[in-house]
């Protein structure tokens, strides 16, 4: 198995020692030892990974290891990668409290949006807001024809206010949750962003919905009320705009376990944005 792995790896890299740690639907995971005994991770997209995770590369390889693992090489479905580490912010969560993980991602997320944008900079196709969000738009419209008053159909205008504004646009990992902030040699880094490009406070939306299986964690409205805070002190941004980015999110996450046929795990998204709801209501 190690030689055949070894064949698919461009000669050039030089590594070695490779054990398949995972298999998913869009890559292969595969731990490796670089020419200089350093551990490293070649990531090979398949089919469905080379249409949704380029833009992830091209993510990384603009931070070029800010706040990211960086992307050390790529040649056609490969991609070689920094190891960022065993550590997860879940980890840490579990060991040291929900308040400690927060912090943490306060300061990861500050260093990713530090660099700003210019868009001649990055001609690719980093996926638009408002297209990560059409399966709630699609959801909210069924829903709407249908006469039914779902939350979809009600958080929908609120989704759209900042995603017609274009006063705040960065490049977006679109996908920061616990289990993608790692800890290794270089501190706290993200790893497999998604590459989308918007308000960068829709990057806080996953953290409200994370971790899945603590809905002790994510539906109570005093953690969900702190976090808000913490993120519109640290962000400078109004905390109604952050906890509408949670609220339509974890409706958008409904949408996509509907469409999945995952009507339980979507009713579990729809608590969580009821519960920010009402803090959010309560925010005024």
């Amino acid at each position: 198995m190690a030689d055949v792995l070894l064949e698919s790896f461009p000669p050039e890299w030089k590594v070695s020692s490779p054990t398949l740690f995972t298999e998913t639907p869009t890559s292969r995971i595969i731990m490796v030892r670089l020419e200089n005994g350093e551990q490293a991770v070649v990531k090979q997209l398949t089919p469905i990974g080379m249409q949704e995770e380029l833009r992830g590369a091209h993510y990384l390889d603009w931070h070029d290891g800010n706040g990211s693992v960086r992307l050390l090489a790529q040649q056609d479905n490969n991609l070689l990668l920094e190891y960022g580490g065993k550590r997860t912010l879940l980890d840490h969560l579990n060991e040291y409290g929900d308040g400690a993980a927060t912090s943490i991602y306060v300061d990861v997320l500050s260093r990713l949006i530090a660099k700003p944008y210019e868009a001649a900079e990055n001609p690719h196709e980093f996926v638009p807001l408002r297209e990560q969000y059409s399966s709630l738009f699609k959801k909210a419209k069924a829903d709407a024809n249908k006469g039914l008053n779902s939350l979809s159909v009600e958080v929908a205008p609120i989704a759209d206010r900042p995603l017609s504004d274009h006063s705040h646009i960065q490049l977006l990992h679109g996908d920061i949750h616990h289990e993608n902030i790692l800890h290794g040699k270089r501190g706290w880094l993200v790893i497999d962003p998604k590459g989308l490009i918007g308000d960068p406070m829709y990057d806080t939306a996953n953290m409200f919905y994370n971790p899945l299986d603590r809905d002790d964690l994510r539906q109570s409205e005093s953690r969900i009320g702190m976090m808000a805070q913490t993120f519109s002190q640290a962000f400078n941004r109004d905390i109604r705009t952050i906890l509408g980015f949670g609220m339509t999110h974890a409706c958008l996450s409904a949408s996509w376990h509907d469409e999945d046929g995952n009507y339980d795990e979507s009713n579990r998204s729809l608590g969580v944005a009821a519960a920010i709801q009402r803090v959010l209501v309560s925010a005024g």
